[in-house]
């Protein structure tokens, strides 16, 4: 990186303060660079390092108004990177580290390729997931494409989790018709932008929240959503059609462990985005997300109280243009999160 110009009146993001332990943070930064069980060749593990070196390229001030520094409003910390967070053992260091952070109102995990979630959101105890991504990542075997279903098999409630973005040509028949029965809500990329930033992310939060308010608003293919007219199987291909949730029942709350922060997980799959902003995401494809309907999703849903934690996955920064565009893309997606947690009431 060029060197930085140093202007007083002009603070810089990043390089917060080592978590001490005397005072709960605010918001916590842990790097999880996981890539070894990555479905394509990648880098990713040499991300969380560029995304923090990114960060000081940025201003944390939002505009408001009134204009608002985040380093004054929240007590921001940085506990390093989880050693060999891969397989395993390395999964159990991540559990262990993210819960030793419990104190933070929010944990943002820097990935590393996407197998992060799984243990992330494990150890934040999360009851209920909201990804932003062009895949369902519901495949068989431990990878960067599991997540998912891995949390589902320990537990997790399908009916608390929504997957936004999901893109046509970037998954199988067979994976779609995996989420369909398992009762996820998935809101298509068409369908985000038929809908609407704000829309989605009020149903999202209702859906992930347990709410069944949420259920009745969600557009998806979730197990109690029906398209009216539709015989016992909805089609994923009519989502925009008018839509009758069967029962007013919300889905019971995800048993916690002691001390368990709860809450919502947000999976931010940077390749949920178009190509022209994310080439450092391998799996990235033409007509994705514009990076300013990422970042508008990413502080939607990052004011409500219920997230308790996030992730921002699947860069490789070894493989990002001359101008780190991805790199950069993901660094304000922290600074959004950061915003979304400024912002809460």
């Amino acid at each position: 990186m060029s060197a930085l110009s140093v202007d007083p009146l002009w603070p810089r993001a990043g390089a917060w303060p080592t978590p001490t332990g005397e005072e709960a943070p605010d918001a916590v930064l842990l790097g999880v660079p996981a890539w070894r069980t990555s479905l394509s060749p990648t880098g990713a593990g040499e991300t969380p390092a560029a995304v923090r070196e990114a960060l000081r390229r940025y201003s944390p001030t939002i505009m408001g108004p009134p204009p608002l520094d985040l380093n004054a409003a929240l007590r921001i910390a940085d506990a390093g990177d989880v050693e060999e967070p891969d397989g395993r053992e390395g999964e159990a260091r991540v559990r262990a580290a993210v819960d030793e952070l419990a104190s933070a109102r929010l944990l943002i995990a820097l990935g590393g390729d996407n197998s992060a979630t799984y243990a992330v959101a494990q150890g934040r105890r999360a009851e209920g997931l909201i990804t932003l991504d062009a895949h369902f990542d519901l495949r068989d075997g431990e990878s960067n494409g599991s997540p998912v279903r891995r949390l589902l098999a320990e537990g997790l409630d399908p009916r608390r989790v929504v997957q936004i973005g999901i893109a046509d040509f970037a998954n199988s028949a067979a994976y779609a018709r995996r989420a369909l029965d398992a009762g996820i809500t998935v809101i298509t990329l068409d369908e985000v932008r038929r809908r609407g930033v704000d829309e989605v992310v009020t149903a999202a939060l209702r859906i992930a929240g347990g709410g069944a308010d949420g259920l009745r608003g969600a557009g998806g293919h979730g197990a109690d959503v029906r398209s009216e007219g539709d015989g016992d199987a909805p089609d994923p291909r009519r989502a925009a059609a008018p839509l009758t949730v069967h029962g007013d029942t919300a889905p019971p709350p995800a048993p916690g462990r002691p001390g368990a922060p709860g809450g919502i997980h947000l999976d931010i799959d940077v390749d949920v985005c178009d190509r022209s902003v994310a080439p450092g995401c391998p799996a990235s494809v033409p007509g994705g997300l514009a990076a300013w309907e990422l970042r508008a999703l990413v502080r939607g849903i990052a004011r409500d109280p219920l997230v308790a934690s996030a992730d921002i996955v699947e860069v490789d920064a070894t493989a990002d243009t001359a101008d780190a565009r991805t790199v950069r893309l993901a660094a304000l997606c922290v600074l959004e999160l950061l915003a979304g947690l400024a912002e809460r009431p």
